[in-house]
């Protein structure tokens, strides 16, 4: 059996209320301003038409108080309403940040003028706090400009939004083209991976030096980002390391001085003594040889420690005024197994000491001497030519210039260059038979001791540059 169909309830249709519109505040009160003149305008008016005066007269009169009654409506109008759009104007330039607005007529003794006179202050108070904002701005900026330590700044995405100059100079760009990339195309990415205030090293971009990062949260416009500042540590820690290489120098010095003494003085009794054994001439012969070879290198290892007390007992620079080329020119006379070429360089004054500066290039190019004469078989480049082939001349060059507040001073060889440059200015350390592996390590102690540095690095053709950065003054 078929359902029958249900009827179809239909929704009442309900009308939303009508939004009551309110006239606006100004023809509120125009209209209050009729309305309270009103009664007094009907009540003059019907006074008017009750005298005996002509119809002509009535009318005037009657034009005339209704002129009367506009005007001074309008007068209230303008009392009531300019000043608060005097006001409005004052706020809504103060929330444009123009703050040179303010509100007239403003007195303590009624209440409009005590309105104007809070919203003058509060204006002088956000014009003198948007001027210490500035300010402080400005300072942040110049802090962060003159700073020396590499300061950046990524966002979530970390990408990088803010670098200072000492950031700019260990990437080698400017910021134009720094901000916008990510930390892993400048090669930042292990500063933000690593745990903050640890040692890192940015080879890179800053080969052999040792990095502290610092990291900390800021937000800007409610965007968290991150602040990454860098310390160079390089030299306070290879100052604690030369500091531990001092002790131990001291202490093995003491300690084997106090026996090789008497070792060198035994051998030297007992070698005079050897005629009066009575040993046949072979037997007498050993002992000669063997207390020989004892005195010998009792006296080279007191030289070999000799020379390490160098590196514990360096003094403190003496420094004065003096030019550098006489320097260099005095360095490269005294090398005499290599011709060293002096490239034309701007003269220049610094305030070094003289003698332990021209110890250091001493050393410096001793060593590079040695690189170019090297006679490994890296060092014997045959250079195919027209002809045929030719080995390549040993040279050394000296090159200084001037950059910013400092001299950077080169030394170029043609040897075989550096298999291992981290190790260069490791005290002990040393790749030739005869070297006693102090040259670099009191070379580096010198520079520092004067402001400055020094970097090794294999060229890109062949052989090692030295590099050293003096400052000036």
């Amino acid at each position: 059996m078929a359902s029958s169909p249900q009827p179809v309830a239909k929704a009442a249709v309900r009308k939303a209320p009508r939004k009551r519109v309110r006239p606006r505040y100004e023809r509120r009160v125009t209209l209050y301003s009729f309305l309270a003149a009103l009664p007094g305008i009907i009540i003059s008016g019907v006074l008017i038409w009750l005298q005996s005066w002509s119809t002509e007269s009535k009318l005037a009169l009657s034009f005339l108080e209704a002129i009367v009654w506009w005007i001074l409506t309008l007068a209230l109008h303008e009392q009531v309403v300019r000043p608060l759009q005097t006001l409005a104007n004052v706020v809504a330039a103060l929330r444009e940040e123009d703050y040179s607005f303010r509100a007239r007529g403003a007195a303590t003794d009624d209440a409009m003028g005590e309105l104007s006179l809070e919203v003058n202050a509060l204006a002088d108070l956000l014009a003198d706090q948007r001027v210490r904002a500035i300010e402080a701005t400005a300072l942040l900026r110049r802090v962060v400009e003159e700073i020396d330590a590499p300061l950046f700044a990524f966002d979530p995405d970390q990408v990088l939004r803010l670098v200072n100059p000492a950031g700019e100079r260990l990437l080698q760009q400017s910021s134009v083209r720094l901000v916008g990339l990510t930390a892993d195309e400048v090669g930042l990415a292990e500063c933000l991976a690593a745990a903050n205030e640890s040692l890192v090293s940015l080879t890179a971009n800053s080969p052999g030096a040792r990095w502290l990062v610092r990291r900390s949260k800021f937000r800007e416009k409610g965007v968290p980002h991150t602040l990454v500042v860098l310390s160079d540590v390089s030299r306070a820690l290879r100052g604690e390391e030369r500091k531990a290489w001092q002790r131990l120098i001291r202490v093995l010095g003491h300690e084997l001085n106090n026996s090789l003494a008497p070792i060198k003085s035994i051998a030297g009794s007992l070698g005079a003594r050897l005629p009066l054994t009575g040993l046949n001439p072979e037997e007498r012969h050993d002992f000669e040889r063997g207390l020989e070879i004892i005195e010998t290198r009792s006296a080279s290892l007191n030289r070999f420690l000799q020379a390490y007390r160098q590196l514990a007992q360096m003094p403190p620079p003496a420094v004065r005024k003096v030019a550098l080329l006489p320097i260099v020119e005095r360095v490269a006379f005294l090398e005499t197994r290599l011709p060293v070429t002096i490239a034309d360089g701007p003269d220049v004054t610094l305030m070094v000491d003289p003698d332990q500066i021209e110890q250091m290039l001493i050393n410096l190019v001793r060593n590079a001497v040695e690189a170019a004469l090297d006679p490994a078989p890296a060092n014997d480049l045959r250079l195919s030519s027209g002809a045929g082939s030719y080995v390549e001349t040993p040279q050394v060059a000296i090159n200084w210039r001037v950059e910013d507040k400092n001299v950077v001073l080169t030394i170029d060889d043609n040897g075989p260059g550096l298999l291992n440059p981290s190790n260069a200015f490791v005290p002990f350390y040393t790749t030739k038979p005869e070297g006693s592996g102090i040259g670099l390590a009191l070379s580096r102690q010198i520079a520092e001791a004067h402001q400055g540095s020094i970097d090794l690095s294999n060229r890109n053709g062949k052989g090692c540059q030295v590099r050293v950065t003096l400052p000036r003054s």
